[in-house]
């Protein structure tokens, strides 16, 4: 049965075993150390991008593990944090897709409320040590929201930038979607993402389906 938002479909998830075991083991981490992002921060995409608005996904692989940056959005940092090098990345292909100039800060919340959903296939993580909760049962949390947007009524765009988010979202198969996959912004890709023109194929889509287009532009803080 479908759900009806997000907060339905968490209180689904928390009765399951696998839930059970992996809110056990993100509590003890926190008693061990700094994991990222903040409690009170977890869900915030969720909360910023309600289930009746979603129409685009970006899917990344872990919360950022520096201090003060991660807060739930994938991709996204807090104002006043330095833009890392695959928002810059990100900013750069806007800015050749769709002449928007680069803000001067990397706080997404602005698209979020438009509908981008920005999650991560892990949701947490250890201060410093990118990937160390991989193993905690997120990758069954995620795979479980794509599973309910692969069933959403009305068209969503998933923007696939690398392998990792390729595998993630290959259950999403229904037609009335659009997959762009690409290379990832990372610079690791080597530039690969630049000409993907990920922003302006969105939009078109959007606008064929009779969907608001996304305003991508981010105004300075």
């Amino acid at each position: 049965m479908k759900i009806k938002n997000w907060d339905e479909f968490l209180e689904k998830e928390k009765e399951k075993e696998y839930f059970v075991q992996l809110t056990e083991k993100l509590e003890k981490a926190r008693l061990e150390g700094n994991i990222y992002p903040p409690e009170e921060d977890l869900y915030s995409s969720l909360a910023l991008c309600p289930y009746d608005y979603v129409k685009v996904v970006i899917l990344g692989q872990d919360p950022y593990h520096g201090k003060g940056q991660a807060h739930g959005l994938s991709f996204s940092v807090r104002p006043g944090v330095k833009t890392p090098p695959s928002l810059k990345n990100i900013y750069k292909e806007l800015k050749t897709d769709l002449d928007i100039d680069i803000a001067n800060h990397g706080y997404l919340v602005s698209w979020a409320k438009q509908g981008v959903l920005m999650i991560n296939t892990s949701w947490s993580v250890q201060e410093g040590k990118p990937g160390s909760h991989k193993s905690f049962g997120w990758k069954k949390f995620t795979s479980h929201i794509l599973s309910e947007l692969n069933q959403y009524d009305k068209p969503i765009v998933f923007l696939l930038w690398g392998n990792h988010a390729m595998e993630a979202a290959k259950s999403v198969d229904n037609p009335i979607h659009l997959l762009l996959k690409s290379a990832h912004p990372s610079p690791l890709a080597g530039g690969a993402f630049f000409g993907t023109k990920p922003f302006s194929q969105t939009n078109a889509f959007l606008k064929a389906n009779g969907r608001e287009p996304i305003n991508w532009k981010l105004e300075d803080i």
